[in-house]
Order: C-alpha cells, then sequence, then structure tokens
C-alpha cells in the first residue's frame, strides 16, 4: 500500500505538483500568523484569557496541519484525523469558557444574570421544542452547561483512541458503514455526545450575544461554527459520497482515498481563509473593549486594594474577591 502512495505522489503531473506545493505553502502561512497572533495575545490580552484565546485561534491552524499531513502521508490519515478531532473538541469546550471569561467571570456572569434565565429551546439538540421551559441562571445551571462540553473533551479522545486501536487490528474501517461493522456504531455515539456539547453553547450564546456585541461575539461564533461544519460534516458526506461511488476510483487510489484527499485539500484552503479572519476578529485592543463592570474585575482573588486619603497617606489596605 505505501508503494502505491510512493507512485502516485511520484507520478504526480505539473498542475498536481503544483496543487500540493500551494496547499503546503498555505499551511507554512496559517501556521505563521498563528504564531504572530500568539505573540499579539501576549502583549495585549489579559492573563486570564490569554490560553483560551490561544486554543481557540489554533483551530483552524492545527486542523491544516493535521490535513496537510494527511495529505503527503496518506496512511497517517487515522492518526491526523484523532489529532484534529481531540484537538477541536477541547476547543468547543474552550469556546464556552471564553463567553464566560468575557462577561468577566462566573462570579460576574451570576450576579450579572442573576434575575434571568436561560432559553434551552436552542440548536442542534432542541430548537424546536418551543415548549420548553425557560431555565433560571444559577452557579449549577451553569455547571451543567460546563459539564456538557467538558464530556466530549474527555470522551472523544477515548474513542478516537479506542477506533484506532481497533483499526491497527483490522476490526476498525471507516469506509465501512454496515450494522455489522464497528465505524456505525462509533460515528453514531460520537455524533450523539457532539450535539450534547453543541447545545450548551448554542444557550450560552442566546443568552450572552447582546452584552458581549461589542467584543464581536456574533462573528467569533460565526468562525466558531464554520469550523465546526467544515471540519466534520464535510468529511462525512465526501465519505458517503465515496462510499456509493459518486466519487469514482482513480487508480491506483480507491475512492475512499480518494475522497480522503479531496476532504484534505479543501480543509488546507477552507482553514487558511479561517486563520486569515480570526486574526482580524480576535486582534482587537482589549482596553477598550471592556464592560463597565468588567474593569479590573476578571478572575482576581484577594486583590490587594490600597486606601489613600487626600493627604495622600496609606490608611489601610482590604481584599475584595470576584
Amino acid at each position: 500500500m505505501i508503494l502505491i502512495y510512493l507512485f502516485f505522489l511520484a507520478g504526480l503531473d505539473l498542475t498536481g505538483i503544483f496543487l500540493f506545493a500551494i496547499l503546503t505553502l498555505m499551511t507554512l502561512i496559517a501556521n505563521l500568523v498563528f504564531i504572530e497572533e500568539v505573540f499579539y495575545i501576549y502583549k495585549k490580552i489579559p492573563s486570564s484569557k490569554r490560553s483560551i484565546f490561544i486554543w481557540i485561534n489554533a483551530a483552524a491552524p492545527v486542523i491544516a496541519t493535521t490535513s496537510c499531513i494527511g495529505m503527503w502521508i496518506p496512511r497517517s490519515t487515522m492518526f491526523t484525523d484523532f489529532t484534529a478531532a481531540v484537538f477541536f473538541a477541547i476547543v468547543i469546550h474552550k469556546f464556552l469558557l471564553m463567553m464566560i471569561k468575557e462577561c468577566g467571570g462566573q462570579n460576574l456572569f451570576l450576579r450579572r444574570f442573576e434575575n434571568d434565565r436561560f432559553k434551552i429551546s436552542t440548536g442542534p439538540f432542541c430548537c424546536c421544542c418551543l415548549c420548553l421551559p425557560h431555565v433560571r441562571v444559577t452557579r449549577q445551571t451553569l455547571f451543567l452547561l460546563k459539564l456538557g462540553t467538558f464530556q466530549l473533551a474527555f470522551l472523544r479522545p477515548v474513542l478516537m483512541f479506542l477506533s484506532i486501536v481497533l483499526w491497527t487490528n483490522d476490526i476498525y474501517n471507516p469506509s465501512d458503514l454496515s450494522p455489522k461493522g464497528a465505524a456505525i456504531w462509533l460515528n453514531c455515539f460520537i455524533g450523539v455526545i457532539t450535539i450534547i456539547a453543541l447545545w450548551p453553547i448554542g444557550i450560552m450564546f442566546q443568552r450572552v450575544r447582546v452584552l458581549l456585541n461589542c467584543k464581536k461575539i456574533i462573528p467569533k461564533f460565526a468562525l466558531y461554527q464554520f469550523i465546526l461544519i467544515l471540519s466534520q460534516l464535510q468529511a462525512a458526506i465526501l465519505n458517503i459520497l465515496a462510499v456509493h461511488r459518486i466519487i469514482p476510483c482513480a487508480p491506483p487510489l480507491p475512492s475512499s482515498v480518494r475522497a480522503a484527499y479531496m476532504n484534505q485539500q479543501l480543509l488546507i484552503m477552507e482553514m487558511f481563509l479561517i486563520t486569515l479572519i480570526s486574526r482580524v476578529v480576535y486582534r482587537k485592543r482589549y482596553n477598550d473593549l471592556e464592560l463597565p463592570e468588567c474593569t479590573n474585575q476578571e478572575t482576581v482573588d484577594d486583590k490587594p486594594i490600597t486606601k489613600v486619603n487626600l493627604n495622600g497617606q496609606v490608611i489601610g489596605d482590604r481584599s475584595i474577591k470576584v
């Protein structure tokens, strides 16, 4: 099988070589843009938000990099898909935490919305269930929302690791979608936990989108949705087309491998564009965008406050808890 892929790469015409070179260059540029963005985040973003912003901004470059590796080394596709899926599962959880952080942290979020309610009839899980009651914003409901996204960040790596173990033992075949195969059951379970994880994101976004409009939360949410759709649904659609031979085989490559190649090449171009757009959306001076109640209150516990009288004398210290 490796020799077949080597013959395929060696047999690329000028157009194929140019395409591979352009896609590799796009991946390199996306990573350079991300590295530059990391330096900007460390200089301009408060320390309490740095890691979350880096994780979210890294989603597109990481997917582009894994797709580029899978394009050049087709036998590594299973491992590159595993890396991208695990990373984005963590990003989903980080995006929920980012929305809470942008409201000033958990304690300030609860104080701000203590008399409000969450609308739980949102997509993708319950968008048609308009009869569902609204839930009070409490510490317990906020914990459940976090748990909903965290379960994906925990279970997705476990399931992907299990699929790789089964694949190495010739039990798991991603293109075998028959009821007797392991792929259909693992994919269905992964789909269920993914939908459950996306539900808290939709609930939280509906609650904070007006408040965080000044912090560009709508374009940030749109970019997150684009990455989700392109990295998850696109591969599934191309795989289904390959199974039904709508994507024909091109010797020496079978239709399933051609579908994987198409998905990787499309992902590189799409993630390259998303990386550039993310740089524009997230590149804001946050001192100019702080909410009035969030200034100097984010994630600071027992921060010493010094009182000074009119004569410039220190009259005492006290601590506040946020």
